[in-house]
């Protein structure tokens, strides 16, 4: 028996201090945009130990239950099972270890069920990073679980018979729920959870000490349901905290436009957040942009309502809130229901077209477009194959905005419909690979690369007659981690967005804080279009909008701001993070509750 219990022990041990080492190399891996002490790397040690046990305790559940058949049943399969098992508990551990510490640096939460949502259209998912890259990481992978498996295996010796089995039966038996009760994390009325290993108030701190095994597994479900539910509060309460803050009514605007019937044109430039603008005081990135927005109606205190394209589309195209843990785009049959700008233009009279210069099946976008009311659609398939190998998420930008301008010149004033274009950049992206050099550094050498296009772009439509009547409304998704901006910093979730052409009556500046949510509402007000099915879209420019403030999502958490504070809410350990405002925590989470529960229903 006792050689039974020093395998049990050894294996426990093992896969505890395999946890320990992940997080070392996690932290040193960090070391370079990352500040901590060798005493914040014990702490974080100490303090994620109880997930480490929690997550050694599940990987302990087949090793125990081989244990006790070995009690009556030794031969040569189970030894065999034994080393099985292992291959699989390193394959498990190799990839999270490796995704949990190569993604951080870009999405800056831990490894969770989101990945899970890119594997169908892995090349597009690849596309963020080099043929090198991709190359060094599965030969990197490959090794690292070929380690780990012979870490497990290494002098596994087969059991040898026992007399005594029931008395060595009953013992082991016993042990398998203390074996549970370790995964739930004692016997109190609260289960293991990851909040429990957050203890600092640095964000990388409390992530290093998060076991990503079990950040992936505690987030499986809330990932891959169709919804989510917040509770927070009763639903007066809620009601009372949301009274007046979305009236979707349009009363005496300020009229912006000439016309109620503009062609239109809505660019959604890919990560260019105000922090690569004027508005983060970098104006030699993108010149272009910041002359531009002295020349129409620029929307100063605009704000993402996400930190992913895929939300930011939704929250555009639907004027709907976004969700921290899921997203809207991916879930076609809640997405069917959900209010469209294009799908109200089609009913007003309007042709609707989308462009796109990648996989338009990436992240379920072409089922979420046709949803909202698009028709048609140019992608990467539709470009020749040298144009589609111009960048590597697909079709550099400068070659789509060409096409889009082709489009734009066929228009006439004899066309029975007015015309909208969407259209999605993406040179702009991970890696930051674009056809010109002129910064030294690649993130911003790519927004200025997106600038240069957006200067050509606008003045190649000012020399056309479709320009008089040309509405063209650029405005990013979201921001990005760059430097020392996170989700801490306001700066990331603060966008620019900019009315142009001449279907623009006059150059101004609207300093009201807003969500880029509010553009469908404050769109359809300027053209006299009803949107009342738009619940959570504000007309900012109407006298009904009399309480600004602008509502941000990131991983498990929300941000707003207001004229007064700007606060962070962290929802996994359920407290603030930035601020202490309690309205605008209330405000927030009755938010996330009416939102949630109106998805729901759908």
């Amino acid at each position: 028996m006792r050689q039974r219990v020093l395998f049990l022990v050894r294996t426990f041990l093992t896969s505890v201090v395999l946890f320990l080492g992940a997080k070392v190399v996690f932290m040193l891996t960090n070391l370079g945009t990352e500040k901590f002490t060798a005493g914040d790397m014990w702490d974080v040690l100490l303090h994620g130990l109880t997930l480490d046990l929690s997550t050694t305790c599940y990987l302990m559940i087949v090793p125990l239950l081989l244990t006790v058949v070995s009690i009556w049943y030794v031969g040569r399969w189970l030894r065999w099972a034994i080393r099985l098992w292992f291959v699989l508990v390193a394959i498990m551990l190799g990839l999270a270890f490796a995704a949990d510490t190569a993604l951080y640096p870009h999405w800056g939460f831990k490894l969770d069920a989101t990945c899970l949502q890119y594997l169908s259209t892995p090349e597009a998912a690849a596309a963020s990073v080099s043929m090198g890259w991709l190359l060094a990481g599965l030969i990197g992978l490959i090794g690292l679980i070929a380690l780990i498996a012979f870490i497990y295996n290494w002098r596994l010796r087969p059991f040898a018979p026992l007399g005594k089995r029931w008395p060595y039966g009953t013992l082991c038996i016993v042990m398998i729920p203390l074996l549970f009760l370790g995964i739930r994390g004692g016997i109190d009325e609260s289960t293991t959870n990851i909040g429990q290993v957050y203890y600092s108030q640095n964000a990388f701190l409390n992530h290093s000490a998060v076991n990503p095994v079990f950040s992936f597994m505690a987030s499986f479900e809330s990932t891959v349901r169709d919804d989510v539910r917040y509770t927070f509060m009763t639903d007066e309460e809620c009601n009372s905290t949301l009274a007046g803050v979305f009236n979707t009514q349009t009363l005496n605007p300020d009229t912006l436009l000439r016309t109620q019937r503009p062609n239109i044109v809505v660019v959604m430039m890919e990560s260019a957040g105000g922090q690569f603008t004027k508005i983060g005081g970098k104006d030699y990135i993108m010149p272009h942009f910041n002359r531009l927005s002295d020349e129409g109606v620029y929307f100063s205190q605009c704000y993402a309502n996400s930190f992913r394209t895929d939300r930011a589309t939704v929250c555009i195209w639907s004027g709907h809130e976004s969700f921290p843990t899921m997203s809207l785009q991916k879930v076609p049959k809640k997405n069917a229901n959900l209010p469209g700008i294009a799908r109200s233009l089609v009913k007003a009279g309007y042709d609707t077209h989308y462009y796109y210069g990648g996989d338009i099946n990436f992240t379920k976008k072409r089922s979420y477009l046709i949803n909202s009311g698009f028709e048609q659609f140019t992608y990467k398939s539709d470009f020749s194959r040298r144009e589609q190998r111009t960048a590597q998420w697909g079709v550099c930008d400068s070659i789509v905005f060409d096409r889009i301008i082709q489009h734009i010149q066929t228009w006439n004033q004899d066309d029975e419909k007015p015309h909208l274009i969407g259209y999605n950049t993406l040179s702009s992206h991970e890696p930051w690979d674009v056809p010109t050099k002129e910064l030294d550094d690649p993130v911003e050498n790519a927004f200025h690369y997106l600038d240069r296009c957006i200067g050509h772009f606008v003045e190649s439509l000012r020399q056309l007659p479709q320009w008089n009547n040309l509405l063209l409304i650029l405005l990013p998704d979201h921001g990005v981690k760059y430097g020392k901006i996170d989700e801490r910093n306001p700066l990331i979730m603060h966008i620019p967005m900019l009315w142009l052409g001449g279907a623009v009556r006059n150059a101004r500046v609207i300093d009201v804080i807003c969500n880029q949510s509010d553009l469908a509402a404050t769109l359809l007000g300027q053209l006299g279009i009803g949107h009342d099915d738009f619940l959570f879209s504000r007309d900012v420019l109407s006298q009904t909008y009399t309480r600004p403030f602008a509502y941000h999502t990131f991983n498990n958490g929300f941000t707003l701001i207001d004229s007064t504070q700007f606060v962070v809410y962290d929802l996994t350990t359920d407290q603030p993070m930035v601020g202490s405002d309690e309205g605008l925590f209330q405000l927030g989470k009755a938010i996330l509750q009416t939102t949630s529960e109106d998805l729901a229903r759908r």
